[in-house]
Formats: C-alpha cells, sequence, structure tokens
C-alpha cells in the first residue's frame, strides 16, 4: 500500500511539473491518471518505499540526468565520427562487464543508460554474478575490467548512490 501512495504523490507531482497548470481539469485529469497508475503499478513500483525519503538521492540524481546528457552527446559525436570516417574503423563485439549494483531498478537503469548511449546496446544481464553483457561499437579492451572502467564506472558511481 505504501508503494501505491508513494508512486500516486510521485505520479501526480510529475504530472503538474509537465503540465504547468494548476487549472481544475488540470488537477482533478493528474489525480485519476496517477491513480489509475499507481493502482495498476504500485506493487511492482518498488520493493522499498522508505528509500524515497532521502533526499540526497533526488539530488544525485538531478545531477545524473546532465551528466547522463552529456555522455550521450561525446557518444553522438564518436558514433557520427565512426559512420562518416571513409575507412568506417569500427570493431565491434560483445564484452562482459562487471556491477556492484544489486537492485532491479537500478541494473535496469545502468542497462539502459548504456543502451541508450550510442555506440553500447545491453544485451544480458546476469544479476546473481553482476555481469553485463554489452555490444560495444567500438572495443577497446576485451579486459572485463578495463571494459568495465570505460563503460560502466561513469553511470554506476551515481546510480549506486540514487538507487542501493
Amino acid at each position: 500500500m505504501k508503494s501505491r501512495f508513494i508512486l500516486f504523490i510521485l505520479g501526480f507531482i510529475i504530472w503538474i511539473l509537465i503540465t504547468f497548470s494548476l487549472d481544475l481539469d488540470n488537477v482533478i485529469t493528474g489525480i485519476l491518471v496517477s491513480l489509475l497508475v499507481a493502482f495498476l503499478t504500485g506493487d511492482l513500483f518498488t520493493c522499498r518505499p522508505y528509500a524515497f525519503k532521502h533526499i540526497k538521492r533526488y539530488l544525485w540524481f538531478l545531477y545524473y540526468i546532465p551528466m547522463f546528457v552529456w555522455e550521450c552527446f561525446k557518444a553522438n559525436v564518436d558514433v557520427a565520427y565512426r559512420v562518416l570516417h571513409p575507412k568506417l574503423p569500427v570493431r565491434p563485439g560483445i564484452v562482459r562487464v562487471k556491477t556492484t549494483l544489486k537492485s532491479d531498478t537500478a541494473l535496469t537503469f545502468l542497462a539502459n543508460s548504456i543502451t541508450l548511449t550510442p555506440g553500447t546496446l545491453t544485451v544480458d544481464i546476469d544479476k546473481d554474478k553482476g555481469i553485463l553483457y554489452v555490444h560495444w561499437i567500438y572495443i577497446r579492451s576485451k579486459n572485463i575490467e578495463e571494459a568495465t572502467k570505460r563503460v560502466v564506472y561513469r553511470f554506476e558511481r551515481i546510480l549506486k548512490k540514487v538507487f542501493d
């Protein structure tokens, strides 16, 4: 029940921030949509609703957003260079990388962050061993520690503070 209530509150806040309107129709619609989402997905939302009380997690997430955008920009430039280069310098392959993240939400965020960054794609996750299999457009190292440092570390260090 707690997770549904927290999901309702967060959903309603996000609704108001996105619509940026406090008209009665908008507020009622936001309440109804937030209630529907909370009712349908509340049990899937979180196993640890107490974690949402820590303000530091929100601040780290606010830091994560521009950092992620910057990493996406750099990766887009890199992929554009590879596509436009006359010799098309690619060395694709799948590498194993380690992660210390444990929660499903943190692993999902990490996998999606890697996938949304051009040039990399998370193929599989082995939660028990803390291993992600990532397709990389240009493998710089097959060493698991070096690949982890290049692909995972930039996201993992912040996501650990947000979700774990």
